[in-house]
């Protein structure tokens, strides 16, 4: 029951504060301040976004441009969480893939996504390939040091345990190493799936026709702020639609790991 009190508190919070600041920013682009001479209101950006529901932006409708952004961030996302979940595995529990790896590993990480187009171009061309590419740079580094975190993190006297028991490196990995990073991983995952769809835009930049991200873009070419804030306004709205879902699958395949930690 209080949990369920402190949902709604939380809900109620956060739809007060989403209203204030609606309003403020209805106040600073009411007509004839300067703000508002660059950027349109509230209401101007949620008629222009109805409209795009129905009405096509270049080839597609809003929903077209969203489910092509989706789809490219996905099948980059779904590459980054595998490999990176392989690496940080393999680099948490053999110090010698961790030898060679991890300080390649380091050196390319605090590289954005951004510094990777023009490379993306020249390796992949102007497809789809080099905006998967973005993409999967964009997550992979946050999935590995999170798994590699998680492994590196289990108890060496459950270790130690499991090998007075006669267990084999393979069953401790398996049986021990593995599970004790599932959290982890889940971490790493919410916060891969985030930059994912916020490098979107940037992927998009590649020779693209279109996607959420070229219509920001294409929004920015002919000055149409309205076509850009409905752009940005989808790619908030999404993202954080996607982080609630992997927050959900997370409190519902980690449920173990919350009762243990309580």
């Amino acid at each position: 029951m209080k949990k369920k009190k402190l949902n709604i508190t939380r809900a109620a919070v956060g739809a007060l504060a989403i209203l204030c600041f609606l309003c403020l920013w209805f106040w600073a682009t009411r007509e004839g301040t300067p703000l508002g001479r660059l950027m349109p209101n509230p209401a101007q950006v949620f008629l222009r976004l109805v409209e795009t529901t129905h009405t096509k932006v270049g080839p597609l409708t809003i929903w077209g441009h969203m489910l092509n952004s989706l789809r490219r961030v996905l099948v980059g996302f779904c590459i980054a969480s595998g490999s990176g979940i392989l690496l940080g595995l393999a680099m948490g529990w053999n110090r010698t893939i961790e030898a060679l790896l991890r300080p390649i590993f380091e050196l390319l990480r605090p590289i954005p996504p951004l510094a990777w187009i023009s490379l993306a171009i020249v390796w992949f061309g102007l497809g789809e390939g080099g905006k998967y590419f973005i993409i999967f740079v964009s997550g992979f580094s946050n999935v590995t040091i999170n798994v590699y975190t998680g492994a590196k993190a289990v108890d060496p006297e459950l270790i130690g345990a499991a090998k007075m028991l006669g267990c084999s490196d393979r069953r401790i990995f398996t049986s021990i190493v593995i599970p004790s990073s599932v959290p982890y991983i889940f971490t790493g995952l919410q916060i891969a799936i985030s930059s994912s769809w916020a490098a979107v835009v940037a992927a998009e930049m590649v020779r693209s026709t279109n996607g959420i991200g070229w219509m920001i873009t294409a929004g920015q070419g002919i000055g149409d702020m309205e076509q850009i804030m409905v752009g940005i306004i989808v790619i908030g709205v999404v993202g954080f639609l996607l982080s609630t879902f992997m927050r959900g699958v997370e409190s519902k395949l980690c449920a173990w790991s919350r009762v243990q930690d309580s």
